[in-house]
């Protein structure tokens, strides 16, 4: 089928948040309340439309971000459940790159947690209008207001209150719509079916304060609602929305709601609201390309979309794209701007979850599924007669490796077929080769990222793998600066081989990589040589000295040299530039470079004393010790190395308490006596 609505009446929105904030089990019933599920399904059964992965379903999280469509209010809405897990941050990067706003949900007993702060600035980055769902208000424990500070003091949200609780923990049995002045009970448990009644007079001061409240930080926002404002004459609801709407496309408030999405209160309302406050894909007129220059889009504008995840089943390889601008037929040829391949358009399909239903037609604005076209997640295709490349989302950087092979020799034949898959899917995976060993290596995230890949790979695509234990991808740096020459000679009785290099090697700012200069006067070394001579220096950077790691951030200029009238080539000179940097990398001192995360962690008071020895244990610096509610929380930065098996850890020093948030923060130098045993180990 094709869209039913017009483009201004599509919601483009992802839901997002921390691990166990309740986005699936709010998907499942925004889902059923609109109509779209017959019966809802629950995430401790296993049975939510989203999670079908048998992996989610069995660790009880979302790993694959899943879109649905489904119809509210005359309109078409587009929704990306997401994983709250850092190990999967990637996943929620694709989204929210193909996305034009977001549902920032909150867990209202822990208000904003360390991945939520994390999901926030990426929406930032992408510059998404956000609405906030604080949930689980029902919860023992859960505070509106500690949550609306929290908003505040850890997001930098100014947060427009649109509900209010009725009751809190036990005792929270419905809503007070700011807008429209009401009150919203539920009568039955559990039941989605609410029903309108007066504001409960014990609340009608704090209910008359809040939407004073609102209407003034609106009144900026709007010439007509500012003259009410100021003349104190009661203000419209449709004034207020109107303010509000625009408020929320400028990402200068953020409408917040509340409910408790397992009990089923509030959803109705967020689906309101979506439609309300979150942008129209008409809304967002242009994008932005490659190099940084922004295009005007539309549905009368070239063909433009971006594919954001690719999936592999038994049919073959689905990929999902967001459609930017211009319309999508069968039988369309598109150009990947990456590949430079022009494709003909077989099958376009809509998504729901796990299940497939045929379209013919995608229009600006559409989310739908390509089956057969060779796609990679933050592709552009477009209109073959003009090219254009949108930007790309900026995915997180494998920290952790292990060493995988094949069992038997027919599980090594479908492991490289079966690798090409995995990593087509998670372009934050990566496969890699120790040059050492000649081991595979496949590098992720973080643990629980590469466990998931793992197990894809034995019950997904039916290859069986020996793992083993999880590598740091150390670095090695250079010390100081030194001036090395090298002269390659070698005669086998026919042609020789000649090169003399002089290479001034000093270290560089971390991040910058190789920045490698020719300095070269009077035609000592031929231009044509210069290049094997980079060439040579890049093999040894990643080669490495100490112990095979990479070297990294190296400032080498090539000072000097000599050539042979019959003996010199690019070969030769490429052989002398790897010989003549490790020797100077060996002269400059090397020190070895570890990564080094930032680790946060929520624990009961009582827990607090056996997670800071632990941590110290683990060569751990704490740089913070904070509360939320009733919790402690210590940030704390820890190398690498020392945070394998911490999950088990935390939970036995926390009496299974204690959750913990981690991502990479940055490379730093090893101490003396940690750097000789890890060389040690990688040497044995």
């Amino acid at each position: 089928m094709t869209r039913m609505y017009p483009v201004h009446h599509v919601r483009n929105f992802g839901i997002i948040a921390h691990v166990d904030a309740g986005k699936t089990t709010l998907t499942e019933r925004l889902l059923f309340a609109a109509g779209a599920l017959h019966r809802m399904g629950e995430v401790h059964h296993g049975s939510t439309t989203t999670d079908s992965d048998p992996l989610e379903q069995q660790k009880g999280i979302t790993i694959n971000s899943a879109t649905v469509t489904c119809y509210w209010q005359d309109h078409e809405l587009h929704l990306i459940d997401t994983p709250g897990h850092i190990d999967f941050n990637a996943d929620v990067e694709l989204a929210l790159s193909v996305l034009d706003g977001a549902v920032v949900l909150l867990d209202g007993v822990a208000g904003v947690e360390s991945q939520t702060e994390a999901v926030w600035h990426q929406a930032d980055r992408y510059k998404l209008p956000r609405i906030c769902f604080i949930n689980k208000l029902d919860r023992a424990g859960a505070n509106f207001e500690r949550c609306l500070r929290s908003m505040v003091e850890r997001l930098g949200a100014v947060p427009a209150v649109i509900t209010l609780p009725l009751g809190s923990e036990a005792e929270f049995s419905g809503l007070v719509d700011l807008v429209f002045e009401r009150a919203l009970r539920w009568p039955k448990l559990d039941d989605l079916a609410y029903e309108s009644v007066e504001i409960p007079p014990a609340m009608q001061e704090a209910v008359g304060a809040a939407r004073g409240r609102l209407i003034e930080k609106c009144a900026d926002f709007d010439e007509e609602l500012a003259d009410a404002y100021l003349a104190e004459t009661p203000v419209a609801p449709e004034l207020l929305v109107r303010a509000l709407r625009r408020a929320t496309l400028e990402r200068k408030l953020v409408p917040t709601c509340c409910g408790s999405a397992y009990k089923k209160r509030g959803v109705q309302q967020l689906l309101d609201a979506v439609l309300a406050y979150l942008p129209a894909p008409s809304d967002r007129c242009s994008v932005t390309d490659e190099a940084g220059a922004v295009h005007a889009i539309s549905e009368e504008t070239a063909f433009a979309a971006l594919a954001f995840k690719v999936m592999h089943d038994g049919f073959g390889q689905l990929s999902l794209l967001r459609v930017f601008s211009g319309t999508l037929e069968k039988g369309d040829r598109v150009k990947n701007t990456r590949s430079g391949k022009t494709e003909r358009i077989g099958r376009l399909v809509r998504v729901f979850a796990d299940r497939r239903e045929p379209v013919t037609r995608a229009r600006a604005g559409d989310i739908v599924g390509l089956i057969g076209v060779e796609v990679a997640p933050s592709d552009t295709l477009c209109d073959p007669e003009r090219p254009l490349t949108l930007a790309r989302a900026r995915l997180p950087v494998p920290v952790v490796r292990l060493a995988i092979e094949a069992k038997t020799q027919a599980d090594h034949e479908q492991l490289g077929p079966a690798l090409a898959k995995l990593l087509s899917a998670d372009p934050s995976l990566r496969k890699e080769s120790d040059r050492e060993t000649g081991q595979t290596l496949l590098a992720g995230l973080g643990e629980l990222h590469l466990e998931v890949a793992i197990e894809h790979l034995r019950t997904k695509y039916r290859c069986k793998v020996r793992v083993g234990k999880p590598r740091v991808a150390y670095h090695e740096a250079l010390s100081q600066e030194v001036k090395h020459e090298f002269k390659y000679s070698k005669q086998t009785g026919g042609p020789g081989q000649f090169a003399q290099v002089v290479l001034i090697v000093a270290p560089s700012d971390p991040g910058t990589g190789l920045c490698f200069e020719n300095e070269i006067r009077g035609g000592a070394i031929p231009a044509e040589f210069v290049a094997g001579v980079r060439q040579g220096v890049e093999e040894a950077m990643n080669i490495g000295v100490l112990g095979g790691f990479p070297i990294v951030d190296a400032h080498v200029r090539l000072v000097d040299g000599a050539t042979h009238v019959n003996d010199s080539s690019e070969l030769a000179f490429k052989v002398a530039a790897r010989k003549c940097f490790a020797e100077a990398a060996k002269r400059a001192g090397l020190h070895l470079l570890e990564p080094v995360m930032r680790l946060e962690v929520s624990t009961p008071p009582a827990a607090l004393g056996d997670v800071l020895a632990d941590l110290g244990a683990r060569r751990g610096r704490v740089v913070s010790l904070g509360e939320l509610g009733v919790r402690r929380v210590v940030v704390a930065s820890v190398p690498l190395a020392e945070m394998f098996g911490y999950a088990g850890a935390l939970r036995s020093v926390s009496s299974g308490r204690g959750t913990f948030n981690m991502e990479f923060e940055t490379y730093q130098a090893v101490v003396g006596s940690v750097a000789a045993r890890v060389l040690k180990e990688y040497a044995a």
